[in-house]
C-alpha cells in the first residue's frame, strides 16, 4: 500500500511553488513520506492594491492559516517575512530552515550600478522600508531618484526595466536565488546601505498544533529542519517590529548576524532602521549581545532595540503605527 501523502499548503506563485518544492524534497528526505503541494490563492495574490493599503501583514498568509486549522493541508510554507508577528495559539512555527541571503539587490537596465543610474531615474519597488533607504541612499549622496510603487511577481517586476518603463527595480536576493534568476542582478546592495525586511531570506514552515498525519506528530518531525542560528536571528529580528508595532507593510529594516572571533561565534548583533519615505528622516541603531540560546533571549534583543529606537523618535517615521 502506498503511503498517504503529506499536502503542504502554498502560494500559487512561481517563487511559492519553487520554495516551497525545495520544503517539499526536504521534507520526503526526512519521513520517506510523498510529500503533494495543494495550491491556496490569498488575497494579497489577488489583490492589485499597494500592500501598505490592504494592511501589509498577513495578507498573504490568512489563507493558508485557515487551510491549516480546517485540516485541508498538514503543514505550510510562507515566506517568513511576510508572517504576522503573533503567532496563534492552534498554529506552531515548527522550523525555520536555514536562510537564504537576505540581501536586497538592484536589477537595472544596462547592467547599471546604482550609483551610476542617470539623474531622475525611476527606481520600482512595492516596499516603504526599501524607499525610505533608497532615497536617504540617494540625498546622501547627491543623487537624484524617483521611487515608483510597484506591484507583481518577480516576472512583471523585472519586465518594468525590459520595457523601459523603469530605470532599475529593488527585489530580494533570496527570491531570485530561489526561482534561477540571480544572473540577472546588477548589484547586491550591501546591508550597510539597505537593510532587509525582518525575516527576509527565511522560510517558515508552519503546522496546526498537536497535529498528526498518521500517527505522526508532524511538529516534532517538521523541526529536524529547523536551523538554530537562523532561528534566533529572525527572532530578534521580528520582535523588534512587534516592539515598534508596525506591520510588513511598514518602513522598518532589521538584520541580526552573528560576529565571530576568528573561528568562535561570540556575539550577536542586530541592526534596525525606520525612515520616512522620502528618505529625509531616518533612525538607525544597533545592539550586541551574547549569542540569545532561547527565544525570550533573542526577543528580549530585539525589544531592547525598539525601545532605543523609539527614544530617538522611530515612531514619528512610520505613520500609523499597523498593528
Amino acid at each position: 500500500m502506498t503511503e498517504k501523502a503529506l499536502r503542504l499548503g502554498t502560494r500559487r506563485s512561481k517563487l511559492a511553488m519553487a520554495q516551497s518544492g525545495q520544503v517539499a524534497d526536504a521534507v520526503h528526505q526526512l519521513t520517506g513520506r510523498p510529500v503533494e503541494l495543494v495550491e491556496i490563492t490569498t488575497y494579497g495574490d489577488t489583490s492589485r492594491e499597494h500592500l501598505a493599503q490592504i494592511g501589509g501583514t498577513g495578507v498573504f498568509v490568512a489563507a493558508l492559516r485557515e487551510a491549516l486549522v480546517r485540516g485541508e493541508v498538514d503543514f505550510a510554507v510562507h515566506s517568513l517575512k511576510d508572517l504576522p508577528t503573533a503567532q496563534p495559539d492552534e498554529l506552531v512555527l515548527a522550523a525555520v530552515p536555514a536562510r537564504e541571503d537576505p540581501r536586497d539587490v538592484l536589477i537595472a537596465r544596462d547592467g547599471l550600478r546604482f550609483e551610476e543610474l542617470p539623474e531622475g531615474a525611476r527606481v520600482g519597488t512595492g516596499s516603504p522600508r526599501r524607499m525610505a533607504q533608497l532615497n536617504a541612499y540617494a540625498r546622501g549622496h547627491r543623487m537624484a531618484i524617483e521611487t515608483v510603487p510597484i506591484r507583481g511577481n518577480i516576472d512583471t517586476r523585472i519586465g518594468f526595466v525590459r520595457s523601459g518603463e523603469l530605470d532599475a527595480v529593488v527585489l530580494a536576493a533570496a527570491g531570485l536565488h530561489r526561482v534561477g534568476r540571480s544572473d540577472e542582478v546588477t548589484e547586491y546592495l550591501s546591508v550597510d546601505t539597505m537593510l532587509p525586511a525582518p525575516g527576509q531570506g527565511a522560510l517558515a514552515i508552519e503546522c496546526a498544533a498537536g497535529h498528526e498525519a498518521d500517527g505522526l506528530p508532524l511538529a516534532a518531525v517538521l523541526a529536524e529542519l529547523d536551523d538554530p542560528a537562523t532561528r534566533a536571528a529572525v527572532t530578534a529580528e521580528r520582535s523588534l517590529l512587534a516592539a515598534l508595532e508596525a506591520g510588513c507593510s511598514a518602513p522598518v529594516g532589521g538584520l541580526a548576524d552573528l560576529l565571530a572571533d576568528g573561528q568562535v561565534v561570540k556575539e550577536m548583533r542586530l541592526r534596525g532602521v525606520v525612515g520616512s519615505p522620502d528618505g529625509s528622516a531616518l533612525v538607525q541603531l544597533s545592539t550586541t549581545g551574547p549569542v540569545p540560546t532561547t527565544h525570550d533571549e533573542a526577543a528580549a534583543l530585539g525589544t531592547e532595540l525598539a525601545a532605543e529606537m523609539l527614544a530617538k523618535g522611530a515612531a514619528g517615521l512610520m505613520g500609523e503605527r499597523a498593528l
